[in-house]
């Protein structure tokens, strides 16, 4: 028994005011679409079994997906303890705080993308603490930068940047800051 197809002809009529409609839509902005002429209506001489059997045609495939990116990593123990204990040292430092927000997200693009320019592995990066609440106000939570920056970190637009992060040890600036490791540019040693 042939399977039937789930998609109905349009009828004579139908083309024709489909083809009326298309002919005075106007394009959204941005979106025009190159026309194609319709086919000119013929007589149906295919017979039915023919029709049934006709390969349906598959829309084409999308295109392949970008490799995604391992998840973000957190800084090895080992280089957490070796910076508390001073045997190391981050290759830079920015400081954000007292920045507005779009500033600072600019400013922590191009600091990023500069340092792993520079061949730096482990950079830091201060946010500050934030200011105290004020209570009942509109925004009642502190630290918009402390908040922020981990998100941006976590963007794709950073991923091929940023291999993972973690707040700072005191000595550092504790909760108000981040360590920040970066992944080595492509083609370098």
């Amino acid at each position: 028994m042939p399977k039937r197809s789930r998609t109905r002809q349009l009828s004579s009529e139908e083309k024709r005011l489909w083809s009326h409609v298309a002919r005075h839509v106007k394009p959204m902005k941005g979106k025009r679409l190159p026309v194609e002429p319709e086919p000119e209506d013929k007589p149906a001489t295919a017979s039915a079994p023919q029709a049934a059997a006709a390969v349906p045609v598959l829309p084409p495939l999308p295109p392949p997906a970008k490799p995604a990116l391992p998840p973000l990593a957190p800084v090895e123990r080992k280089t957490l303890q070796a910076l508390r204990r001073g045997r190391k040292e981050v290759d830079s430092v920015i400081d954000l705080h007292g920045m507005r927000q779009e500033e600072a997200h600019f400013a922590l693009l191009r600091f990023l993308h500069r340092a792993q320019g520079s061949g730096y592995g482990l950079v830091l990066v201060i946010t500050g603490k934030g200011g105290a609440a004020v209570a009942g106000g509109l925004f009642d939570e502190r630290g918009v930068l402390r908040r922020m920056v981990p998100h941006w970190l976590r963007l794709p637009d950073l991923r091929h940047v940023v291999i993972g992060f973690e707040e700072a040890s005191p000595q550092h600036g504790g909760s108000g800051a981040l360590y920040v490791r970066l992944r080595r540019r492509r083609g370098t040693g």
